[in-house]
């Protein structure tokens, strides 16, 4: 069984060596590593290009999601996951161990999504907390109706229905391409397998925390594409209660 890594990058120099390394590392011997680089100006693309196991594609692309479009394409493996410029996989046998949370199952193509916990870090790569939102037991495309209870960094998907990103958003689009993908296994009648363990650590600035505002309203969109209008207004109320209870048990 293949698992193809997808990294895409952009002027990642200060941060594409620990990726490359966690991939590089992995005790598993069947790992396609895909590099999407936007055409950085920066040394990002020489320096991946020291790990030559390493598939390097440099061109200007439209964006995120466009390059993570075009690394779906390049893949071949199995299942596929996303690890960008900053971020690692947590330990040198997490892809063995997901490997193995497929295999326990009995037969692979039954397998839609494995997910996992996320640790997130700072810009030295430092344990900084637990990712807030933890991932359920049991998770459905419905489960996102609470937020994005799986960072996408964790999130390893079957490639037969890993479906292409919705360009049409700029800042939120992994998270309907979740829900997206989730959808098309529960069609298929494939299980999504939960390791009990973190996956990923994530780098605590993303291209969604420098752009929450717009992020949210393009989640309030997508949630209200899947979910209905009503319901999400009404998730969205439920969202400032807690939000206030939380404020309040703090003082």
């Amino acid at each position: 069984m293949k698992i193809s890594v997808i990294t895409v990058t952009y002027n990642a120099e200060a941060t594409i060596c620990r990726t490359m390394e966690s991939v590089a590392r992995q005790t598993y011997p069947s790992i396609e590593h895909v590099v999407i680089d936007g055409a950085s100006k920066d040394r990002t693309v020489a320096i991946a290009r020291e790990y030559p196991a390493a598939v390097i594609v440099s061109e200007p692309d439209r964006g995120l999601y466009d390059a993570m479009n075009k690394g779906l394409k390049l893949a071949t493996g199995d299942f596929v996951c996303f690890l960008n410029a900053g971020d690692k996989l947590h330990d040198e046998d997490t892809i063995a161990r997901v490997v193995q949370a497929i295999l326990a199952v009995g037969d692979a193509a039954a397998v839609g999504l494995v997910y996992g916990d996320t640790h997130i870090v700072d810009d030295d790569g430092r344990f900084l907390r637990p990712r807030h939102l933890t991932p359920p037991d049991v998770l459905t495309w419905r489960s996102f109706r609470s937020g994005m209870l799986v960072c996408h960094q964790s999130f390893y998907i079957n490639r037969s229905i890993a479906l292409p990103y919705d360009l049409s958003y700029r800042f939120s689009a992994d998270f309907d391409w979740c829900i997206r993908c989730m959808q098309e296994g529960e069609r298929r009648g494939m299980m999504n397998v939960y390791v009990r363990e973190p996956l990923t650590d994530y780098l605590h600035e993303g291209m969604t925390t420098a752009n929450h505002r717009a992020s949210l309203q393009e989640r309030f969109s997508i949630m209200a594409k899947h979910y209905g209008l009503v319901p999400t207004v009404l998730y969205h109320i439920g969202f400032v209660f807690r939000i206030i209870k939380n404020k309040v048990k703090r003082f």
